[in-house]
């Protein structure tokens, strides 16, 4: 059943309460930012804007996209003005920069995922900041205006600041010997998506430092992590693996109604991202579907047994066997899916239709989607060409679905980019990804039912 991002807030801080690190991974645009104002607004109800707090009231402190509305840039170039960086007055910054001194460690902290000839200047009261670039020669370019994803890394840098301090601080078990008492009350650190700009090299490394620096906390501080970048997601998984007190691994998806689902990743792999954009892809022809209107089409005799089963809370492998024998070619009259929903160890069950072809909302990014996975398939499998993974005919791919998987070589990296798509360019893009699943042998998450 969806919820909403309050609901899964909730699950979070009620469920697995002793997992010192709850990973997840959710498009953009599935609502991560918002689950973390919800997590806040649960943990400190009455905080409603927890950065401006004293830190000893803190219970919790995270990192997100409401956190970069802290700085914005002042840059009025009529009146030929210097390029700074502004920063709202703030009890975090002044704590951070005036009280602790930290300055030499967020600009170390900036150049390592930048450029080391990049250097932010901060004014003496700490209320902006100025870049600076060495070009070489001994020529230094002042007052630059840093790229949007620089001035994130820099804001990042910050933030990586005070969560090394927090951990340094709160490993010191006996209160009195602690250098500060401002994070005793602090519970929850949430970090979400912390930079989407950097390389590949450099996410990496941001990767590794994160879960170095969780790996060092000692204290009952707990950490809540969320990302759409798989390359990122893979590495924290390896590198939580083995976590003494344990991470628990999510999947945040946005449902057609807005609503929401947060499944576990239950197994012990690193995240497969092909395998959740071919998910994406197929849920673009399914619509969920009531328990009622799956009943109607079960024979006369069987439905009462389908409905106890499909009514439960929590299923196990035992009582989906059970299903699986009572709903069979003889007992449904039409075609449906299934799909678990895992909670733990037990799930729940999902059920579908195929939805008409013109219902079905396919924009020009998703052949974007279908692309990657060819090409990584291709990459995988040894093949020259991203073609090659295509249906053939007799002279070679398919030309009509290489031309269709080409419509989106020169659109915007954004999913943002709609085009008005044909009904018969959704059957395309339906039969590649069933095309995908039977010759690939990828294992849909949709479990077919009755009669095709």
């Amino acid at each position: 059943m969806s919820k909403t991002l309050e609901d899964i807030a909730r699950e979070l801080i009620e469920k697995n309460s002793n997992s010192k690190v709850k990973l997840i991974y959710a498009f953009n645009g599935s609502g991560k930012t918002r689950l973390s104002k919800e997590f806040q607004n649960l943990i400190s109800p009455k905080n409603e804007e927890d950065i401006s707090l004293n830190f000893k009231d803190k219970k919790i402190i995270y990192f997100s996209a409401f956190t970069e509305d802290l700085f914005f840039w002042d840059n009025d170039l009529k009146k030929d003005a210097i390029h700074t960086l502004k920063i709202q007055q703030n009890q975090f910054t002044d704590w951070i920069l005036r009280v602790q001194g930290q300055e030499n460690n967020i600009i170390d902290n900036f150049q390592r995922y930048t450029n080391n000839k990049l250097t932010p200047k901060f004014n003496e009261n700490y209320s902006q900041v100025t870049f600076s670039f060495e070009r070489g020669n001994d020529v230094k370019e002042d007052n630059i205006k840093i790229s949007k994803g620089e001035e994130s890394c820099f804001i990042w840098s910050i933030f990586y600041s005070l969560f090394e301090q927090i951990i340094s601080v709160l490993n010191i078990v006996e209160l009195k010997g602690r250098e500060t008492p401002d994070f005793n009350n602090l519970e929850y650190i949430f970090i979400d998506d912390p930079v989407s700009s950097l390389d590949e090299n450099h996410l990496i490394e941001l990767a590794v430092n994160i879960s170095s620096l969780i790996k060092e906390s000692e204290s009952d501080l707990k950490f809540i992590i969320t990302t759409h970048n798989p390359l990122f997601y893979n590495i924290l998984c390896n590198e939580f693996s083995r976590l003494p007190k344990g991470c628990k691994k999510f999947r945040l998806e946005k449902m057609e109604d807005n609503t929401h689902n947060l499944y576990s990743q239950i197994n012990d792999s690193p995240f497969a991202y092909q395998v959740h954009l071919i998910d994406k892809l197929e849920s673009i022809f399914k619509q969920e579907i009531q328990i009622k209107e799956f009943l109607k089409e079960i024979k006369h005799g069987y439905k009462n047994k389908a409905k106890t089963i499909l009514k439960k809370d929590a299923l196990n492998d035992n009582d989906l066997s059970g299903f699986y024998r009572l709903i069979s070619n003889r007992t449904i009259s039409s075609l449906f899916y299934i799909r678990k929903n895992h909670v733990g160890n037990e799930f729940t069950l999902s059920l579908f239709k195929e939805k008409e072809i013109k219902e079905c909302e396919v924009e020009k990014y998703h052949f974007n989607l279908i692309r990657n996975i060819l090409e990584k398939l291709a990459t995988f499998l040894g093949y020259r060409e991203m073609k090659d993974m295509l249906p053939q005919d007799g002279s070679g791919p398919d030309p009509y679905m290489n031309r269709i998987v080409n419509l989106s070589s020169h659109s915007k990296h954004s999913g943002e980019e709609t085009i008005l798509i044909s009904d018969n360019d959704k059957r395309v893009l339906k039969g590649l990804v069933e095309h995908i699943n039977t010759k690939y042998n990828f294992r849909s998450k949709f479990i077919k039912l009755g009669k095709d």
